[in-house]
């Protein structure tokens, strides 16, 4: 009887009381209920601020971007140098003086510094007290640079310092941005939001209001013009080889426009290139044809097989079609296409760039390269590469300057040039274009 009594009492756990129950769910039903007053209590705070997200264009919105290029290198980073590193503090654009052998790059903690093309020796040349971004070589030697606090300055080849205007019809500058010099003499340069300075430029993208505008400075008159205005985040500026019109780029609009400066167009303004693979940051023009556009950040990533196999993909209302049977990754951010669409998303980033953190969405940056009609010709990029906003080259290499890292990346285009990629005339219904490419011997099938 007392071997029964054991046994039975192994065999069979004890019952949980109906007290213990009911205790336990809710104790459940409670956190569920804080869970949900913790995410209506954050929708609230996020709709009671005082920022205000407009909606961005239809038309704009309608557009899709161009993903075809003829030629790629997605490996940029492969075969690349770093020039400088741990000497140079976020180095966001590049002019290449060719009677000394130096560049000259805008960094992070104010310096203009020279490196020399040759050995890449690095020289702290002149601090501007600011943040100077972009730059350009003036036809007797000095550089101009659009300072993100100061304004446009000139350095003289001594290094001696010249603030020359920063403000425009009574309107001080809020983010002085790129610049460009005509052979004139007359500089054109961009405020990319008088609203905002750079410490706090993410809400600009993020309110949706062209607060950008593309100005003009004439130094024997010392005049300061706006010669284009309400333009979204109003970036790099390039003067044309011709000296006809000046082109700038519009960041979140992905698209570079041109402002004519003479001829039979004087004063207009137009699209030189839409609705580009990422965002642009500095515009560089060779002097062999080409222009050379940094892409700060992109959309759409390739996704690659173990095989390293190029993933054959068309960009369907938003969604991503693979065409392949082993993938090791997909990667399609919905972040900015959605935020466009809908302001409360970019209400709600706003939210967390003001009181915490906001999530990064710039992948695959590198640089493209059109030609004079604005045409795509190349793309280089890396999925490693954040934050490009420059990319110039210089002889054969490919130099591409950034917010973030503390180097330049170089690349021999000679050892290391974008490849031909195919495209085929394959489309399916309501979607952008289908890729195959030649190097990577994928082949596209219905």
């Amino acid at each position: 009887m007392a071997e029964s009594t054991r046994s039975s009492s192994h065999s069979s756990p004890p019952t949980p009381s109906a007290s213990a129950i009911q205790t336990t769910q809710s104790w459940r039903m409670g956190l569920f209920l804080s869970a949900i007053a913790t995410v209506l209590l954050a929708l609230l705070m996020v709709q009671l601020d005082s920022f205000d997200a407009a909606p961005y264009p239809p038309d704009e919105l309608a557009k899709k971007p161009n993903f075809v290029v003829p030629r790629i290198n997605p490996r940029l980073l492969h075969g690349s140098e770093r020039i400088g590193e741990g000497q140079l503090s976020g180095p966001e654009d590049i002019v290449f003086d060719p009677k000394l052998g130096v560049i000259y790059t805008s960094c992070g903690d104010g310096w203009i510094k020279r490196v020399t093309l040759n050995d890449s020796v690095v020289e702290n040349w002149v601090n501007t007290g600011g943040r100077p971004l972009g730059l350009a070589l003036g036809y007797s030697g000095e550089v101009y640079v659009a300072d993100a606090f100061k304004g446009l300055l000139k350095i003289a080849k001594d290094g001696e310092i010249e603030a020359l205007t920063d403000e425009a019809e009574g309107v001080r500058f809020g983010t002085t941005d790129g610049v460009a010099v005509a052979k004139n003499g007359v500089l054109y340069f961009t405020d990319a939001s008088w609203k905002y300075n750079l410490h706090t430029s993410t809400l600009d993208f993020l309110e949706g209001r062209p607060y950008g505008r593309l100005m003009s400075y004439d130094s024997s008159t010392r005049q300061t013009k706006v010669i284009a205005r309400n333009l979204y985040f109003a970036n790099g500026v390039e003067i044309s080889p011709g000296q006809d019109f000046v082109i700038f780029c519009e960041t979140p609009m992905m698209r570079c426009r041109r402002y004519y400066i003479q001829g039979e167009k004087e004063g207009l303004t137009d699209v030189f290139i839409d609705r580009l693979p990422g965002m642009p940051d500095n515009i560089h023009y060779d002097g062999e044809g080409y222009y050379w556009i940094a892409i700060i950040s992109v959309n759409l990533t390739f996704c690659t097989d173990r095989n390293y196999k190029l993933i054959i993909y068309s960009i369907c209302y938003n969604r991503l079609i693979v065409k392949t049977k082993s993938v090791l990754y997909i990667e399609h951010t919905y972040e900015w296409d959605l935020a466009c669409k809908y302001p409360f998303i970019r209400k709600f980033f706003a939210f967390l760039d003001k009181y915490l953190k906001t999530p990064s969405i710039a992948k695959n940056s590198g640089a493209i390269v059109v030609d004079l009609d604005g045409n795509l010709i190349g793309r280089y990029y890396d999925p490693e590469l954040q934050f490009i906003t420059t990319g110039t080259k210089i002889k054969e290499h490919l130099y591409l300057g950034n917010l973030k890292d503390s180097f330049i990346v170089r690349l021999n285009l000679t050892q290391y040039p974008a490849t031909i990629v195919e495209h085929r005339d394959k489309w399916e219904k309501g979607c952008a274009f289908p890729l195959t490419t030649r190097e990577f011997k994928v082949n596209y099938n219905h």
